[in-house]
């Protein structure tokens, strides 16, 4: 005879616990979530890079084109914006975390992000400084001066509103993607820590199209067209999104308070009970580091008064949080040399033969393809071979844990910077024995492909170092704050970028002054960007130092799917 209890359990084990369906009813393992509702998701971040990746790989070629900037100016814009595009997640993640939840803070980012991307189209089709010329006609050139300034200003408006499209968009939709995988069942917690490799996987083949094709269609075609294209992508790739709705496991709030308000409750309770004596608390079981926060465990009065203390849970969410902060400083100056592959190293290829054959040419901006054939390669490749290799040796899930993946993704750029150098003085050598260094519209005789080593360093340092920081942070996080994890991590590269924008402009200033060329003179052939490279390479040794020492003082919050 059969025992009722047993018949019932593939029932009870088929639920996800603390997930509900679109309309607010259990969810069962079978029909949601896992990789087919991920998938989903992925398709719509596909579209998301393609549109992004459509603007920033070839902005700098914009700006020094039609809209006709200095190579100096036109890289601190790119980067200026790019590292408000990356901070911006953050206040995207607290509006998703707090009040919008993920999945409609994607669908509103979304519809943001189409506009913005319209009216970028839209600027395009104003005259440009390569169109002005009005031959003998000044009130034509007058008006088109007017229209260009409209142009920039629609232009840059257009840009930053794609700016706060991303910021909504991008610390939900992988959060969101993650919560398709239950972390306390055995195989769907494997499944995730895959899903992050996979996740990058997809993007970059997102972006590959895009500099395969995008690029051509901008320099050779037209730029409304190239602009138009993205928007386009991007409607599909919401339309896609909301089709997998029935599909999708939402994450249950519970009857908590804002974790928010549970963090800052519990700093301001450590400041002010700062003065009572350690021994008070000498009964508190406690964790080793930021022992001061503990103090957030007692009232005022040094008695366990219900409802005026923090407690040991909340105490612990504290800590996890404020851990983190070592681990952002020292990954800024990777954010740095990240910045580099859609600006100086685009300018740089701009000036090499990137011939093919007879009459047909790479856009220079196509060169960043290489990184992501790296990635398209090496991921793969530590999914399948090197995890299972290191997880026998380890026993770790991920084979190693997130920070020894991301040191080594640091150690990686650095090496990249140290190839981007060499690679320099050879191209500035080869213009001086072809007497090129004041004709800087001529080709130097010098293949383009002696820049792959770099973009391909660059692109395995993505697979290890942005996976990892991506992992790291949603895994070390509160549950509740998962979408403020994927911003903090993002906000390394928003950080970082708007660094880079501040290190060339003092380097600019300094460097040129009396009317010397600087590092970023106009003409490459006078410039010397190996030295920033260099320099770039000296920082980055120091911030993999500093990384080192950070990392292995830390302590993981909760067992590491890695």
């Amino acid at each position: 005879m059969s025992d009722p209890a047993a018949a019932e359990t593939p029932l009870l084990d088929d639920s996800v616990k603390g997930c509900l369906d679109f309309k607010g009813r259990p969810v069962h393992r079978s029909s949601s979530g896992g990789w087919t509702s991920a998938s989903f998701i992925i398709a719509v971040e596909v579209a998301e890079r393609f549109a992004y990746y459509g603007i920033s790989s070839n902005l700098i070629t914009y700006l020094t084109g039609p809209l006709g900037l200095s190579t100096a100016a036109a890289a601190a814009q790119v980067n200026a914006w790019s590292g408000v595009a990356t901070l911006l997640p953050l206040l995207g993640a607290f509006l998703a975390d707090s009040f919008l939840g993920r999945y409609r803070t994607i669908i509103l980012a979304s519809l943001v992000y189409i506009l913005g991307l319209g009216l970028l189209t839209l600027s395009a089709t104003l005259p440009s400084v390569t169109t002005s010329g009005a031959p003998n006609a000044d009130n034509v050139t007058l008006n088109t001066s007017s229209m260009l300034q409209y142009q920039v200003i629609l232009f840059f408006f257009s840009l930053y509103l794609v700016a706060f499209g991303q910021g909504g968009h991008k610390p939900c939709v992988q959060a969101f993607g993650a919560d398709q995988f239950d972390a306390e069942h055995p195989l769907e917690c494997k499944a995730k820590s895959s899903f992050f490799n996979w996740w990058y996987f997809s993007i970059a083949a997102g972006i590959l199209l895009t500099l395969l094709i995008l690029n051509y269609i901008q320099e050779n075609l037209s730029w409304v067209l190239g602009f138009a294209i993205p928007a386009i992508v991007m409607a599909v790739g919401l339309l896609v999104f909301v089709l997998g709705t029935m599909a999708y496991r939402f994450s249950v709030k519970g009857d908590e308070e804002s974790p928010f308000v549970r963090i800052g409750r519990v700093f301001i309770l450590a400041i002010r009970n700062r003065k009572i004596a350690s021994s008070a608390i000498a009964t508190e079981e406690s964790l080793k580091q930021f022992k001061f926060l503990d103090k957030a465990l007692l009232a005022p009065d040094s008695t366990m008064e219900q409802g005026k203390v923090c407690s040991m849970r909340e105490v612990e969410e504290a800590k996890a949080v404020l851990r983190l902060a070592p681990i952002w400083a020292t990954c800024l100056i990777y954010a740095v040399v990240f910045a580099q592959t859609s600006t100086l190293f685009t300018k740089q290829g701009a000036t090499m033969d990137r011939s093919i054959t007879r009459g047909i040419e790479i856009p220079a901006a196509t060169l960043q393809c290489f990184i992501s054939f790296s990635i398209l390669l090496f991921i793969p490749i530590y999914d399948r071979i090197v995890v299972p290799l290191a997880r026998a040796f380890t026993g770790k899930p991920g084979g190693i844990t997130t920070l020894q993946r991301i040191g080594a993704g640091i150690a990686v750029s650095a090496m990249a910077m140290v190839i981007a150098a060499l690679v320099e003085m050879k191209r500035l050598q080869t213009a001086r024995e072809h007497g090129l260094v004041d004709k800087p519209n001529v080709t130097v005789p010098m293949r383009v492909w002696w820049l792959v080593p770099q973009y391909s360093l660059c692109g395995l340092s993505d697979v290890l170092a942005i996976v990892g920081l991506q992992e790291f942070y949603y895994d070390q996080m509160p549950n509740e704050l998962r979408s403020i994890g994927i911003a903090l991590y993002l906000s390394i590269l928003g950080v970082g970028s708007l660094l880079s924008s501040f290190l060339i402009s003092v380097i600019e200033t300094v460097t040129g002054k009396d009317g010397r060329d600087s590092w970023f003179a106009d003409n490459l052939n006078r410039a010397h960007l190996d030295y920033f490279y260099w320099l770039l390479a000296a920082l980055s040794a120091l911030g993999l130092a500093l990384y080192v020492y950070s990392a292995r003082s830390y302590i993981y919050a909760r067992r590491s799917t890695s």
